[in-house]
């Protein structure tokens, strides 16, 4: 098995990453190493590793990176390759939900290099791919320029609301949302589409989601008023799977966003600015190395069927 480390450029100068593959490397481990230069690198070596028969990748770098990998072995049809993550960013939400090991680089890649690979679904964004995450609304601004307010909102705080619709004069996005053969008409403030668990710096928007089990969790904060904060709080405090008048959640299979205005849109860290947006899920579509009994698949076990 051939085993490549596609290493984020901005990380390669971090001894305790080089140590780590040295490390690997004494004791047997043969693992190459590509680093990244500029945009489009990651497209680039991914198909570069197609054609000389890699076997397994390791996306080196944060949530970000990993979207790249992702699209790219998806993009060439190269889902064959098994695919690891050496988790390099501030965040690592996806990383971190999976179990994936964030705190050393060496358990991170001996796991990458060792692990057993499970199929998991990725997701789609019209021509996109990913496979954490789609914040849309006011939520795509989550990772690039995020009030911490926002974030603990996001991520469940309900205490913070009040503070957050005083301070914010922001304007809901209205369009028509159809799912499961329902069409719906939608004022949303915030939304995501979630085949994982975390985004913007380890807010749970979905704390329920599996990675195989072939659907998509949907959730969304629709149009309020300050005389609805009580409600919308109440809401927020229920279980995760609550869906309500303001908060709702769905699970789908495919779910399309359609307005006469652009719909900011968040994948993993890549934007997307579209009227219309179809979003699929791709069962067992990446082949990705997973600790055993990680909570993010069904069953918590590499055996988990989706």
């Amino acid at each position: 098995m051939t085993t490549r480390l596609l290493l984020n450029g901005k990380k390669a100068s971090q001894e305790y990453i080089r140590e780590a593959v040295y490390q690997l490397r004494e004791q047997g481990h043969e693992l190459e190493v590509r680093v990244t230069w500029e945009g489009g690198d990651f497209e680039r070596l991914v198909k570069e590793a197609g054609e000389q028969g890699v076997t397994r990748l390791i996306a080196g770098g944060g949530d970000g990176t990993v979207n790249e990998v992702v699209d790219a072995l998806i993009r060439y049809q190269l889902q064959h390759i098994e695919l690891a993550v050496l988790p390099l960013g501030t965040a690592n939400d996806f990383a971190t939900a999976s179990e994936i090991p964030t705190a050393s680089p060496y358990d991170a890649l001996l796991l990458a290099m060792t692990g057993d690979a499970t199929p998991i679904d990725a997701a789609s964004a019209n021509e996109r791919h990913f496979i954490n995450i789609a914040t849309a609304g006011f939520g795509a601004q989550v990772t690039a320029n995020t009030p911490v307010a926002l974030k603990n909102f996001l991520g469940g705080g309900a205490y913070t609301l009040a503070g957050v619709v005083q301070a914010i004069n922001f304007q809901p996005f209205s369009g028509t949302v159809l799912f499961d053969g329902e069409v719906v008409e939608s004022n949303v403030v915030v939304g995501a589409v979630c085949n994982g668990r975390m985004a913007g710096g380890g807010q749970p928007l979905s704390p329920n989601a599996l990675l195989n089990d072939g659907l998509l969790n949907v959730v969304s904060l629709e149009e309020f008023s300050p005389t609805d904060i009580p409600a919308v709080v109440d809401e927020l405090l229920q279980d995760s799977d609550f869906s309500g008048k303001y908060v709702k959640r769905n699970q789908v299979k495919t779910l399309e966003w359609v307005s006469d205005s652009i719909m900011p849109v968040n994948l993993d860290g890549e934007p997307l600015m579209a009227k219309h947006i179809k979003f699929s899920v791709l069962p067992n579509e990446i082949k990705l190395v997973l600790p055993s009994c990680s909570p993010v698949l069904v069953n918590g076990s590499n055996g988990g069927q989706g």
